[in-house]
């Protein structure tokens, strides 16, 4: 079965907005400041017109204490923005420029 889809993205950005009560020993993205910057990141990619990046706030990626996190595919890049203007670097250099911006991208171990 084929799908007629009406757009397909070249960057889909997954924000995690996972919101834990006060406390929890996990910690979550919510608590540590997420959602006003997943807020901007929309406002940018809709102000810009971003046709090519889609969006989507998601439950815990599984990196709780690292918050607050996001993950661009198709590269799997993870982002750890702390403020707005990280926020407007991301939406300007990687998915208007193409480029990562280096200095805050978590970078995972096993």
């Amino acid at each position: 079965m084929t799908y007629d889809l009406p757009q397909v993205y070249k960057y889909h950005v997954f924000c995690c907005a996972q919101q834990r009560p006060p406390g929890h020993p996990r910690g979550s993205c919510a608590a540590q400041g997420a959602h006003p910057l997943w807020e901007r990141l929309g406002q940018k990619i809709q102000t810009q017109q971003l046709l090519h990046v889609g969006m989507a706030w998601t439950g815990c990626l599984g990196f709780c204490s690292a918050g607050p996190l996001m993950v661009v595919y198709p590269e799997g890049i993870w982002y750890r923005p702390q403020t707005p203007e990280d926020i407007d670097e991301i939406v300007q250099s990687h998915f208007i420029g193409g480029e990562p911006v280096e200095r805050l991208i978590m970078v995972l171990t096993r």
